[in-house]
C-alpha cells in the first residue's frame, strides 16, 4: 500500500482537490540504529525439567529473562511518558529499521501517558482483562512523519488495555498489519490522520468502543467479534462480522457488510502477570460468535506459564528453536532480527509461537521460515517473516502438501502473522503462505510484496504467489494481500470463507504481456479452483494502480467458477486515478472501471 485517494469522506470536512488527486511520492524511510536498551523483562528462569510425562530431560530451560527491547511498566515507573517518547522518536520514521519494541503494563490505572507508536512498536497490558490496565490518556497513531498520509502506517498494535481519552476520542490511524485487539476504549475511536488525510484500512476485534468510531478517509476496514457505541461512514468497503451496534447491511450505498456472528474464532495468546508470573493466556475457540470474548471479566480458555517456553533471542539459530521444540517447550520470540539458516518446524500439537514486539524471521539461503506439521491446535502469532535475497519456494507452510485430517475440533490459527517480500532489502519468494491443513483460521495477515523500499522491482523482489489454499474447510477473517506478479491469492481447497479481503495488483508491471494470464489480461487478484464445488466471501475489494504503464487493462479482480455452491458478497473493483482498468469485477460479471474516477465497480452478490 502506498499513496492514493479515498474518494470524499461524510464527517469532518477536508479537502476536496486533495481527495481527488493522487500523490505519486514515495518515500524510503531507512530505519534509524536500535535503540539503547531501556528496561529488562522480569520472568526469572525456570530449572531444566522433562517436556512431559516419560520424555527426556531437557537440556534447554525454559522461562528467562525478556531482553532488552521488552519494557514492563507499572504505576511506579519513573518517567514512563519520557521512555515512551524516547521510543516513538526512534521509531516514528524507521519503516525498514531494524528495532522491534514490546511495551508492556502491568494491571493498574496510569495517568496523563500519550503513547505515540511508531513502527515495530506494541502495546499491551498484562491483566487477563483490558478493564485490568487502565489509561487514563491516549494510544495515538498519527501520520505527521508523513505529511498527513496514513497509507504507510504499517507495523504497530494496541493490544489488552482500557483507555480513558483525554479528549473523549482516541486517534489510531493505521494501515495494514496494525491490530487493534482485545482493547476497551471509553469513549470515542477516530481512525483517520490529524486533518482527514489518506489511510488505507485495518483491523479491529475483541474490541468494545464505547463511543462511535470513526473511519473517515479510511478506504476499508474489518472489525470481528467487537462492541461499537456507532459507525459514523465509509469510503469503500466497511465490514463487521460479530460485531454489536454495527451497521446493518447496506452494500453498496453505503458499503458496509455485516455478519451477524463470525462463524468460528479464536482470540489471540496474549502474555499476562499472575502475580509476578509471566503466563502465556490461550483463549478459546468459539463459534457463531458475537461480541467481546471478556464480556464477563475473564476470558475463557487455559493458560501456560513461561517455563514453558523457550524465550527466544535475536542470534538464536534454527537448530536452537527446534532443538526447544522437540524438547517440548513452546517458543516466545522476543524482540528482534532472527536470521535463519533452517526451517522452524512445529510438529507437536497445540504448539505455541508467539513473537513480541514485530519479532522478525528472516530465512536464508532460500529455506522455509516457517513449517507446520498436520497437527491439532498450533497457534502461530505476532510475527514478521522477511523474505531472504535467496529465492524461497514458500515462506511459511501450515500443514504438508495432501494433509486430509479433520482439525474442527482443534484448528490451527495464524494470526497476526505477517510476510514482506523487499522493501527492507532484496528478498524473493514464489509462495508466500501456503495452508495445506484443513480447518485453520487465517485471522488477520498482511501478505505484501513490497511497492517501495529498498530492492524493489518486477524481477528485483520478484513473488509470484501471496497466498495459497489447498486445504478444505479454511477460514480467513481479514485477509489482506498485495502486490503479486501473478495471483494474490488462489483457494484450490473446498468450503474455503473469506470474510474481508483488500487487495491492490502489483504497481510496477512493466506492460501488459507481463500479467498476461494466457488469454485472459491479468491474473485475478482473488482465484478459486475451477475444480471447486463450494466457497463463500462477503466484503471482497481489489484496487489497480498501474503507475509504470496506465494503459494496462486487468480482466477482473475475482475468478470463480460458476457454480450454485460458490458464492461471493459485496464485491468491488477500483481503479486509482485511471492508472490501469478493471474490465470486470468477477468473472465476466460487473461494469468496468473508467477514467480517473476513482469510483469503485461494485457487484452486491454473484452468482
Amino acid at each position: 500500500m502506498s499513496s492514493f485517494p479515498t474518494g470524499s469522506p461524510t464527517g469532518p470536512s477536508r479537502d476536496s482537490d486533495a481527495a481527488r488527486t493522487p500523490s505519486l511520492r514515495r518515500r524510503t524511510l531507512l530505519g534509524a540504529a536500535a535503540a539503547a536498551p531501556v528496561l529488562a523483562g522480569l520472568a526469572g528462569a525456570a530449572p531444566a525439567s522433562a517436556a512431559g510425562s516419560g520424555a527426556r530431560p531437557r537440556t534447554l530451560a525454559g522461562g528467562g529473562d525478556l531482553g532488552p527491547n521488552v519494557l514492563v511498566f507499572d504505576p511506579s515507573t519513573p518517567d514512563i511518558q519520557g521512555t515512551l517518547d524516547r521510543i516513538f522518536r526512534q521509531q516514528e520514521s524507521a519503516q525498514f529499521g531494524t528495532g522491534r519494541y514490546a511495551l508492556f503494563f502491568k494491571p493498574g490505572t496510569y495517568h496523563g501517558l500519550n503513547a505515540q507508536l511508531g513502527f515495530y512498536t506494541s502495546i499491551a497490558g498484562l491483566g487477563l482483562s483490558p478493564d485490568d490496565t487502565t489509561i487514563n490518556g491516549d494510544v495515538t497513531v498519527d501520520a505527521g512523519w508523513f505529511d498527513g498520509n496514513a497509507t504507510q502506517n504499517f507495523w504497530r498494535s494496541a493490544e489488552n488495555l482500557a483507555l480513558v481519552p483525554v479528549s473523549g476520542t482516541n486517534r489510531w490511524a493505521v494501515s495494514q498489519a496494525a491490530p487493534f485487539r482485545r482493547m476497551h476504549v471509553r469513549g470515542g475511536l477516530n481512525l483517520a490522520p490529524d486533518g482527514y488525510g489518506w489511510a488505507s484500512g485495518g483491523y479491529i476485534a475483541d474490541s468494545r468502543i464505547d463511543g462511535a468510531v470513526g473511519p473517515y478517509s479510511q478506504q476499508q476496514w474489518y472489525t470481528r467479534d467487537s462492541s461499537v457505541g456507532g459507525w459514523i461512514n465509509a469510503v469503500w468497503n466497511m465490514v463487521f462480522s460479530g460485531v454489536e451496534g454495527a451497521p446493518g447491511q447496506s452494500f453498496p450505498d453505503p458499503p458496509y457488510t455485516t455478519l451477524d456472528t463470525t462463524p468460528v474464532s479464536r482470540e489471540k495468546p496474549f502474555l499476562y502477570l499472575d502475580g509476578e508470573e509471566f503466563r502465556v493466556f490461550l483463549p478459546e475457540k468459539r463459534t457463531n460468535a458475537r461480541g467481546v470474548s471478556w464480556g464477563n471479566g475473564t476470558p475463557r480458555g487455559t493458560s501456560l506459564p513461561l517455563t514453558q517456553f523457550h524465550v527466544a533471542r535475536p542470534g538464536d539459530s534454527a537448530a536452537t528453536l527446534n532443538q526447544a521444540l522437540r524438547e517440548g517447550l513452546h517458543l516466545l520470540l522476543t524482540p528482534g532480527v532472527y536470521r535463519l539458516d533452517g526451517t522452524i518446524e512445529v510438529d507437536r500439537a497445540d504448539t505455541v509461537v508467539l513473537g513480541l514486539g514485530y519479532a522478525t524471521l528472516i530465512p536464508d539461503n532460500g529455506v522455509t521460515a516457517v513449517r507446520v506439521a498436520d497437527v491439532d491446535g498450533v497457534r502461530l502469532a505476532g510475527f514478521l517473516v522477511d523474505a531472504g535475497p535467496v529465492n524461497s519456494e514458500v515462506l511459511v507452510e501450515v500443514g504438508p502438501q495432501g494433509a486430509s485430517r479433520d482439525h474442527s475440533a482443534n484448528p490451527t490459527t495464524v494470526q497476526d502473522v505477517f510476510v514482506r517480500i523487499g522493501g527492507a532489502g532484496p528478498g524473493k519468494a514464489t509462495h508466500s503462505l501456503v495452508v495445506n491443513s484443513r480447518h485453520t483460521i487465517v485471522d488477520h495477515t498482511w501478505i505484501w510484496r513490497a511497492d517501495h523500499g529498498d530492492g524493489v522491482g518486477w524481477e528485483t523482489n520478484r513473488a509470484d504467489y501471496g497466498v495459497v489454499v489447498n486445504g478444505d474447510d479454511v477460514l480467513c477473517t481479514g485477509l489482506f494481500v498485495e502486490h503479486f506478479n501473478k495471483y494474490d491469492v488462489q483457494w484450490n481447497g473446498e468450503r474455503g470463507r473469506t470474510i474481508f479481503y483488500q487487495n491492490e495488483k502489483a504497481y510496477d508491471a512493466p506492460d501488459q504481456a507481463a500479467i498476461q494470464n494466457g488469454s485472459l489480461n491479468g491474473y485475478a487478484a482473488y482465484k478459486v479452483g475451477d475444480h471447486v464445488t463450494e466457497h463463500e466471501g462477503w466484503g471482497m475489494g481489489s484496487y489497480c494502480y498501474y503507475n509504470v504503464n496506465p494503459s494496462i487493462v486487468q480482466h477482473h479482480g475475482f475468478a470463480a467458477p460458476e457454480r450454485p455452491g460458490v458464492r461471493f458478497h459485496g464485491l468491488l473493483v477500483v481503479s486509482l486515478s485511471g492508472n490501469g482498468q478493471y474490465e470486470h469485477v468477477i468473472n465476466n460479471t460487473g461494469a468496468p472501471t473508467s477514467s480517473d474516477s476513482t469510483i469503485p465497480s461494485t457487484v452486491v452478490s454473484y452468482p
